[in-house]
């Protein structure tokens, strides 16, 4: 039997990052402290919320005749019913390829799909109406929508500018005069002086004529060139001009957070005063592309808490459990990642639009994923993101609205790692609960043979029912907590306590003298199951009636007897047949005759 050890202080860096991605099997996993700390999250909700990533890469411009935006509030109802809290949209602007871009190569940020440009009025997700009636949708269904926030660089210009800088002749694309828009929402226009650089055809090579506009992290590389006629943010005018349409977009769609594409290619004095001016309280996350957690951690102090961060280390791990499709040490997952590290300001995803695109960061998770959804939507810390393709293209949708509504329901309270009871194949972590929610357990198993695990739960005289459906059956806890429990093959299981009422049980029994008293023991942990040793004493207050109030879980039928016991440890039983009741789910009154 093991005990749990509550959540601690992990390896950081690299160095950590490395023996996870190369946990194999026969490989020594890293280990916890000897003295663990629990770090308190702070970002603590009344219901754990679950954010989805409503796009991928190349959606369809069309869906049975639907634009994007019509599909997505169209899904509005079904999604909050699945626990879906927060929509992270993609971005809603007019891209340099009209109505064929996805957004991120940025034209007109004031272009919501309203303007006859790039041979569209559209944008490839529809009409600023179509998107206004999608965010009305997810909030009439209280769901919160995040932004992406595509504010590196532009794309597509309208007219080639030629131009000296420091002796060099450029003949390069970067004006934006935006004559179909004709100065509607903005009048400002972006040229030359307004970028760092351009990547321009026909090789696509990059012109840089503020080479020094970058700056450094802890590994010492600079981060500024991306694509496109990249923003110079050290000047003060697009700084300016950039809150004000952030403000803008939050105003006209009423925006409940942001998602930061391309954080790491921008300065981060930028990014602070426009999270300042801009985010206020809302939520945003950034993307920022470190798979260390030291360098996560170095970009959180440079942005000061003012921004979440997804988390990449751990979406590498997974791809290593993935990867091994079985071979993998599964103890690689203790203590994992970015989300341990920085809870509150960790966004945990299993993959997403870029990781499943072929391209520069393609790394999908193939195998094992769900243990990885288990994973993240049962975690005491993070900010869990589903991804829309693995919930309605792959056919994860199931299995992730049961993940889902299970943490809304019963993911809270402390987190624990098993490090003494996780082997090479089984991982378990359980939460402990609180006042008015029930806590879990969960195991996860990447091996080809059905495991057992017998823990010490936080869950004492307890029975639990796995609410995946995947295991079968229910496991009763000691007064200890103590039981053993069940996971299948290349699967997880989620454990969790039953509802419990309370039972008052009263019985007439006036053969008693001076030094003995009634007792009711039975079949489940909460009766003593059968050991007069863990029997229950009645109460003789209101004698010759004895009463006792027990809590007893709805639906579990059991068997109990009374016996009488003196202060010599004699008993004398009630006789047979056994008792029986099977708890309803509201409070019991049972009054019994000795027999």
């Amino acid at each position: 039997m093991l005990t749990p050890l509550p959540g601690a202080t992990r390896l950081t860096g690299a160095l950590a990052l490395l023996l996870l991605a190369g946990c194999a099997k026969d490989a020594a996993a890293p280990s916890a402290p000897a003295t663990p700390v629990r770090a308190t999250s702070s970002n603590a909700s009344a219901v754990p919320g679950t954010m989805m990533q409503g796009f991928y890469w190349d959606v369809p411009q069309s869906t049975s005749g639907q634009t994007w935006w019509q599909v997505l509030g169209g899904q509005a109802a079904e999604l909050s019913a699945a626990g879906i809290t927060a929509m992270w949209i993609p971005p809603a602007y007019k891209g340099a390829a009209g109505g064929y871009d996805d957004g991120y190569g940025v034209y007109d940020r004031y272009d919501l799909g309203e303007f006859n440009q790039k041979g569209s009025v559209a944008t490839r997700y529809g009409t600023l109406a179509q998107l206004q009636s999608c965010v009305s949708a997810l909030h009439g269904k209280g769901i919160q929508v995040y932004e992406d926030m595509v504010m590196n660089h532009f794309m597509g210009a309208d007219a080639q500018e030629s131009f000296t800088y420091n002796g060099t002749n450029y003949n390069v694309y970067t004006s934006f005069t935006y004559p179909a828009r004709a100065n509607k929402y903005s009048t400002y226009q972006w040229h030359y002086y307004n970028f760092n650089g351009a990547q321009q055809a026909p090789n696509n090579g990059w012109y840089q004529w503020n080479p020094w506009d970058f700056q450094s992290y802890n590994n010492g590389d600079a981060y500024d060139n991306l694509m496109g006629c990249e923003v110079r943010y050290a000047d003060a005018n697009q700084v300016n001009e950039t809150v004000k349409w952030g403000n803008w977009m939050t105003t006209t769609l009423g925006l409940d957070g942001y998602r930061i594409d391309a954080g790491k290619h921008m300065l981060t004095s930028f990014l602070n005063t426009w999270f300042d001016q801009v985010k206020g309280s809302r939520f945003a996350v950034s993307e920022v592309w470190f798979n260390s957690v030291s360098e996560l951690n170095s970009y959180a102090s440079a942005t000061g808490g003012r921004t979440s961060l997804f988390d990449v280390p751990l979406h590498y791990t997974f791809k290593a459990m993935s990867d091994g499709n079985g071979s993998w040490d599964m103890r690689g997952l203790e203590f994992a990642g970015f989300t341990e590290s920085n809870g509150p300001l960790s966004v945990s995803f299993v993959d997403n639009h870029d990781t499943d695109n072929q391209g520069g960061l393609y790394s999908p998770i193939v195998n094992l994923k769900m243990l990885a959804y288990a994973y993240i939507l049962t975690r005491e810390k993070g900010y869990p993101c589903v991804f829309y393709k693995d919930y309605y293209n792959y056919g994860l949708g199931a299995q992730i609205k049961t993940l889902n509504l299970i943490r809304q329901a019963h993911a809270y309270g402390s987190g624990y790692e098993y490090t003494s009871a996780d082997d090479a194949d089984v991982y378990a972590y359980s939460r402990a609960g609180d006042a008015s929610h029930t806590g879990l357990l969960t195991l996860l198993n990447d091996g080809s043979s059905n495991a057992t695990k017998t823990l010490t739960t936080p869950f004492k005289n307890a029975t639990l029912t796995d609410l995946t459906g995947n295991t079968a059956g229910t496991v009763t806890t000691d007064a200890n907590g103590t039981g053993t429990f069940a996971v299948n093959s290349r699967s997880y299981a989620v454990w969790v306590p039953q509802p419990t009422t309370a039972v008052t049980f009263n019985i007439n029994y006036s053969n008693t003298v001076s030094g003995q008293n009634l007792y009711i023991v039975g079949s489940t942990g909460q009766l003593g199951s059968w050991n007069t040793a863990n029997a229950i004493q009645l109460s003789g207050a209101a004698f010759p009636n004895w009463t006792v109030t027990l809590p007893l879980t709805v639906g579990i039928g059991v068997q109990y007897k009374y016996f009488r016991k003196d202060g010599s440890g004699n008993i004398l039983w009630e006789n047979d047949p056994n008792n029986s009741l099977t708890p309803a789910g509201t409070t019991q009154t049972v009054t019994d005759t000795w027999h």
